[in-house]
Formats: structure tokens, sequence, C-alpha cells
């Protein structure tokens, strides 16, 4: 171009901040259970939360193995303990497959609700703890603690878990929000080699 002076150099400015758009979030609420409380704190969850921000797909674990973990999304999962510290029925075989085809779950995410009776000292959640662990194992990554409703507590789990989850789903969005930023700054400002 005759006249221009330029350096050949590109450069863009930001005068703010790019503000964080709200992220709309797949959950998939997996959910074992024997008499049916942890499907109904899922459905709870469901039902006061789900909207166009965050997505919810409730799932009974009957049926499912490993390849469940392939759906994109966050996963939750919500589940009681039975007997000596198991999992439910319907869990078992999800449960069983995580173990024998220990399968690489890096980019998968997660967060556990677990139901249990503290008067089972030594099996206390442990339905949602074999959960955390497997997952854990196999390289997902978890969301938040492991949060642990006790039955003999006096409170209803469902009542509880409404009042958890806002806090949980913040969380959640915060770190991908922070992990989309992340993204975009490696992209604007890709390492020279």
């Amino acid at each position: 171009m005759a006249g221009h002076h330029g350096t050949g150099e590109c450069r863009i400015v930001h005068d703010a901040a790019p503000s964080a758009l709200p992220l709309a979030i797949k959950l998939h609420i997996l959910v074992g259970t024997m008499t049916g409380t942890a499907e109904l704190v899922a459905q709870e969850l469901e039902l006061a939360f789900g909207d166009e921000n965050v997505a919810i797909e409730l799932t009974l674990m009957d049926g499912l193995d490993h390849r469940v973990f392939e759906r994109p999304g966050i996963f939750l999962i919500c589940t009681s303990t039975y007997g000596q510290g198991e999992v439910p029925d319907n869990a078992k075989a999800l449960y069983a497959d995580l173990l024998s085809s220990r399968p690489d779950l890096s980019g998968v995410r997660y967060g556990v609700f677990a139901l249990g009776d503290s008067t089972h000292v030594g099996t206390f959640c442990f339905g949602g703890k074999r959960f955390d662990e497997a997952l854990g194992g196999l390289g997902a990554t978890r969301f938040g603690p492991v949060f642990e409703h006790n039955a003999s507590g006096g409170t209803l789990p469902e009542d509880v878990a409404l009042e958890w989850f806002p806090e949980w789903i913040a969380e959640v969005r915060k770190q991908l929000n922070a992990e989309a930023a992340a993204s975009q700054k490696a992209v604007l400002h890709p390492l020279k080699s």
C-alpha cells in the first residue's frame, strides 16, 4: 500500500476485561436408589433448577455402563447407600463396569450427593464415596466436596439438596468460566516457539 508506514504488526486492544457470559450447563444427574429417595432428590433438583442456564437430565443408573460418561456435560452422582456400605442394586452394574473396564475419564467433571445414615458409622454414605473413589481413580475431576446427607439428622434429603445445589452449581459455573477464560487467553496469546 503506497504511503503506508506501518510496522507490520497487528495488535488487538481491549478497553475492558471481557464480561463473563452466563454459561449454559448440561447436567446429567445419575441416580442410584433402592427406595426412590435419591430419585426424589434428583427430581426436586430438576424441577427447581432446570432452565435455560442449567439443562438437567435425570437418568436412573439401571443398565448403564461407563459409556454414559461420554455424554457432553457435567455429572452429578446422586446415590444412596445400601446394605453394608454398598451402592444400590440399580447402580451395581455401572459401578462394576467402571472398576473392570477402567476407562479414561480425564475429561469428565462431576459432583456427588451421597445419602446415608450415620447410625451405620463405618459405612456412612459409602454408596456416594465408592463412586467418587472410582471416578477420581479413573481421572475424572470432582467439583466441590462429596455432600453427605444423614438420614438420622432430622432433615429431608430433598430439602437439603435444594439448599446445597445453588452453591454447588455456582462453583461449577465459576470453574467452567475460569477454564473458558484460560482457553481463550491461550488462543489470543499462544506461546511462541
